[in-house]
Order: structure tokens, then C-alpha cells, then sequence
């Protein structure tokens, strides 16, 4: 084994020798390109301060990875935020709220980035008007950017290069002390109700919900082939079309080149590979340690904003605290099939009323790569 290292590939009974040149080659498929946004904001090498705010607001968490943003930068001292419409998911979100909720978390690292230059920044939203059904190609925000000394920085800021939303299974063995949740909680400025439990019983109950969830988009054809089609196989795809649900590193992309992994195995449930990946997503939900969840009082499109701005607040507390997080709001979405299932997680929830927002698992994961991003320049209207 020391002059020979193998590669085992788990339900295929395929072993790729890494000697010589297959060592080479699978010690370069990490993604560089795809990851060059991480390393471009940490260089901090954009004098105008509203690029240097969006360098780091396209490494905001959204759904799908779809990073659905256009910032349009030609008015001086201003940035206009539209949605790029092409970039929804209709089926799992089909009045793009998740997708709005994503553009509230571009939005507060923007923020935050510039303040941490000590430029102010003003949000005007929706200044063309709302559609509760559906986003459009009208403004969803001006920025306007402040005079230096206008802001004062936001200690959460020297976490956004950590952030991550954990998709690994997290240590069973290791409880989340009720403390660091609290101080979770207390990161969210925006007024709404934000809650969590590390209690035994709400994890059991709660695993069970999001595993149901799963479930139920699995099994929904049109709804897990949303997902499907939005699979990136390998270093390669991901390079190409650095959006979308990422599957990079040696394992898939060997998977992928021998054919044991495609998108029309992944779609079908029969295929061993299918299955391995149920497993892979079960695991997920089942090692909770804990969960975060956010309630509105309305389900207005600023309301969406706001509670996106507050939801990387939470993300970028649990990095600060050393925990991991996750959303598993699949129990949330609005399409017939999870219609009971989004009744009993209100009714449990927000028995009061209200929308539940976002809801996420937390607990101690393993430490991950970032997801791919597109570059900035690649988002810009100049």
C-alpha cells in the first residue's frame, strides 16, 4: 500500500489503481476555476468598493446553487439588483420564494462586506413593486453606498470565507451545548421570530419531518428531476457550468467516467447509484443535532428579503461557533404533493401563524470545500 494507494468504488465493484499517471490525474480535480471567486474576494483587490461588496455577495448560500443574481453597476455609487429569470426553480419553488430568500442573503453579505470598509449601505427594495406569485425582470433592490465612515464593520463579516452550508452527515456522538445555539440565534437582526431545540425530542421529531420531506421530492417525479437536471458530474461540468448541485473530487469523477454515474441513473430508482444516493441523503437529515428554524409574520416579498439577510446571519454565526448547518426546508415548499406535510410543520412551528421561512439542521460536521460559484464578472451589468 505504500507504493500502490487504490480507490475503491462503493456499489460498482470498480477499483482504480492511483499509481503513476492515475495518481496525477486524480489529484487534480478539484475545481479550480469554479473556486476562484473564494480566493478573488479574500484578495481584496477591487478599489471600487461596490465591486469588493459584491465579490463577496456572490458567495452567498442559495437554493439549488443557482446564484440567480445580475448586479447592474453603471449608475456611480449605486447598484441595482435584478433576478436572472432564467435561474428559478418552478417545480420545488413555485413563487420563487426560496429564490428571493437567496437574494435577501446577496444582499446582507453585500452589506456586510461594504461596512467592513466602513461604507454604509441603503437598501431600497422592490422599488417597481411586488408579485407575490412571481419574480420578474423589474428591480428587486437599489443599493446606494454611503461615504467612507458611514458604516461601522460587523464582527460576522471574518466568517463569510468559512461559510458553508454542511451537506455531510454530522457526529451523532457530539450534542449541541444549548448555549452556542442561543448565541446562533441572537446574530438575527431583521425582527422575525427565530428559533431552535437541541432537545431529544424535537430531534427525533424533526429528523423524522425533513426525512418525510425528502421523501416526498424524491419520489415526486418532475420535482427530483428539477434537481437531476441541475446535477454537475465531475470537475469538468462543474468548470463549465459552475452552478447547479455539485458532485466534484476523485470518487464521482471517476463514477462519471466510467458511466456508473449519469443523470439518467441518478433519475431512476432502481439503479444502484440511486439508491447509494438516497442513502447519502437520509444520512443527512437523520444526524441532526439540532435544529434553527424562522418564522414571518406575512409572506411579503421585502418580508422574504429581510428573512434571507437574517438566514446568512445564522449561517455565519454557526461558522463562528464551530457548528455546521444545513437548510432541510423541503417540508416548506408550496407544490400539492408537500402540502400536509408544510401543514403539520406550521402547525408545529408557528402555531400562532405566520410562514416558516427556513428551516436547517445543525450539529459538528467535517470540514468541506466551498460550493462552485461563477465569477463575478460573469453577474455584472457594466
Amino acid at each position: 500500500m505504500k507504493r500502490r494507494q487504490f480507490l475503491a468504488l462503493a456499489g460498482g465493484g470498480v477499483v482504480l489503481a492511483a499509481g503513476g499517471g492515475a495518481t496525477a490525474w486524480l489529484t487534480t480535480r478539484t475545481p479550480e476555476r469554479a473556486l476562484q471567486p473564494w480566493k478573488a474576494a479574500a484578495e481584496d483587490g477591487y478599489p471600487d468598493v461596490r465591486l469588493h461588496a459584491l465579490s463577496y455577495a456572490i458567495l452567498a448560500p442559495n437554493p439549488h446553487n443557482r446564484q440567480p443574481w445580475i448586479a447592474d453597476v453603471r449608475m456611480p455609487g449605486e447598484v441595482t439588483l435584478r433576478v436572472d429569470t432564467e435561474r428559478m426553480l418552478p417545480q420545488t419553488d413555485p413563487f420563487n420564494r426560496q429564490i428571493t430568500l437567496g437574494l435577501g442573503c446577496f444582499l446582507e453579505l453585500m452589506t456586510l462586506a461594504a461596512a467592513e470598509r466602513g461604507v454604509g449601505v441603503t437598501l431600497e427594495l422592490f422599488p417597481d413593486g411586488e408579485d407575490p406569485a412571481r419574480l420578474t425582470t423589474d428591480r428587486v433592490a437599489v443599493a446606494r453606498f454611503g461615504q467612507p465612515g458611514s458604516a461601522q464593520p460587523d464582527p460576522l463579516f471574518a466568517h463569510v470565507l468559512e461559510r458553508r452550508s454542511n451537506k455531510e452527515p454530522y457526529d451523532t456522538a457530539r450534542a449541541v451545548e444549548p448555549a452556542r445555539l442561543a448565541s446562533v440565534i441572537a446574530a438575527a437582526r431583521q425582527g422575525h421570530v427565530v428559533a431552535g431545540s437541541v432537545e431529544p425530542r424535537s430531534i427525533r421529531d424533526l429528523r423524522a419531518v425533513t426525512h418525510r420531506a425528502l421523501t416526498i421530492e424524491i419520489e415526486t417525479p418532475r420535482t427530483w428531476q428539477e434537481s437531476v437536471d441541475l446535477f454537475r458530474i465531475g470537475r469538468g461540468e462543474v468548470e463549465r457550468n459552475p452552478d447547479g448541485i455539485d458532485f466534484t473530487g476523485p470518487l464521482f469523477d471517476t463514477l462519471g467516467v466510467t458511466g456508473m454515474m449519469n443523470r439518467q441513473a441518478l433519475a431512476d430508482p432502481n439503479s444502484e447509484v440511486f439508491k447509494q444516493g438516497l442513502a447519502a441523503v437520509y444520512a443527512n437529515a437523520d444526524t441532526a443535532m439540532g435544529h434553527l428554524w424562522m418564522v414571518t409574520a406575512d409572506n411579503r416579498r421585502t418580508t422574504q428579503i429581510s428573512a434571507g439577510r437574517d438566514w446568512v446571519r445564522l449561517n455565519l454565526a454557526t461558522t463562528r461557533e464551530g457548528l455546521s448547518m444545513q437548510p432541510l426546508s423541503q417540508a416548506l415548499q408550496e407544490y400539492p404533493e408537500m402540502k400536509p406535510l408544510y401543514d403539520r410543520v406550521h402547525a408545529r412551528l408557528a402555531p400562532d401563524g405566520g410562514v416558516v421561512q427556513m428551516l436547517a439542521r445543525v450539529g459538528y460536521g467535517p470540514t468541506v470545500a466551498p460550493s462552485p460559484r461563477w465569477p463575478l464578472t460573469a453577474k455584472l451589468v457594466t
